[in-house]
């Protein structure tokens, strides 16, 4: 089987879920996550100029969303913070078990996340260990509960932590859960100074989704120093990401599930699908 690609529910600026959808149905995609979440109300969602989804709304609702655009839901991105203190404002353990959750009712595998970049001091003056534990302690119930529900979370590097292959391998080793996977992003890991294709020999038993990104020579001098981007403009085969061996390594793996373009621009977008098409996605 080939493997399959979806697209970023978050093409068009300042537009809701239902027409981020109908523009990748346009463009001829068929698979999509559930990009922008958030727990309780969101102002603009129902002032009609985001597409953020609500992690407690009613998941059938949204189910119903996707299918009548005709795009299979792929999963339900849940990045976090997990370096920073608890507080009701970031997006941390509470929010990744209503990710869980929804992810369950929906009927969908998999939930990703990552460890994001601390901003306040105290995440940023963490000592190795106790950044680690910081990571493993707000997985701990999340994890639990994706075991409960038959869900997988998908760890994907956006941090300094997971973009290092060895303490990927601690946070791994450290949280021992059936329920943790991962999550390959060529762009995250590129530019936080990874290598995709050593992550694929190490972690490859562990991979449930593919995120696509390719970034230009201007992001070079920044490899090491910022560790992800939610977007890019370049499209695939056209950076510094070694997109092509990567898909090669992938197709070696008999990795035949679901990825997801995180492009940003109808050109670049439509070029990058035809990309991975060329090589045999589907």
């Amino acid at each position: 089987m080939a493997m399959k690609v979806g697209c970023f529910a978050l093409v068009n600026a300042f537009s809701t879920l239902p027409q981020q959808l109908a523009q990748i149905k346009e463009w001829g995609f068929k698979y999509a996550d559930v990009t922008d979440t958030s727990d309780g109300a969101c102002l603009g969602a129902e002032y009609g100029f985001t597409s953020m989804a609500s992690l407690d709304a009613n998941p059938f609702d949204l189910k119903r969303m996707f299918e009548t655009y005709g795009i299979t839901m792929t999963g339900v991105c849940a990045h976090a913070n997990l370096l920073d203190p608890p507080a009701p404002f970031r997006y941390g353990t509470s929010q990744l078990m209503k990710a869980v959750k929804l992810a369950a009712l929906m009927g969908v595998k998999h939930v990703v996340t990552a460890e994001g970049e601390p901003q306040t001091p105290f995440g940023k003056n963490l000592s190795h260990q106790e950044a680690i534990f910081s990571v493993v302690e707000k997985l701990y119930e999340p994890l639990r509960l994706a075991e409960d529900l038959g869900v997988t979370i998908l760890l994907e590097p956006h941090g300094y932590l997971t973009d290092d292959a060895d303490s990927f391998a601690e946070i791994i080793e450290r949280c021992n859960s059936k329920a943790l996977g991962f999550n390959l992003d060529t762009g995250n890991l590129w530019l936080g100074g990874g290598d995709s294709l050593e992550y694929i020999k190490r972690f490859g038993h562990l991979i449930g989704h593919v995120h696509w990104k390719d970034l230009s020579e201007e992001f070079v001098p920044l490899r090491g120093k910022i560790f992800g981007c939610g977007m890019s403009v370049t499209p695939l085969g056209k950076g510094g990401c070694n997109v092509a061996e990567v898909y090669k390594a992938l197709v070696e793996l008999g990795y035949d599930g679901y990825s997801t373009l995180e492009i940003a621009g109808k050109e670049s977008v439509l070029e990058s699908y035809e990309f991975l098409k060329s090589m045999g996605a589907e």
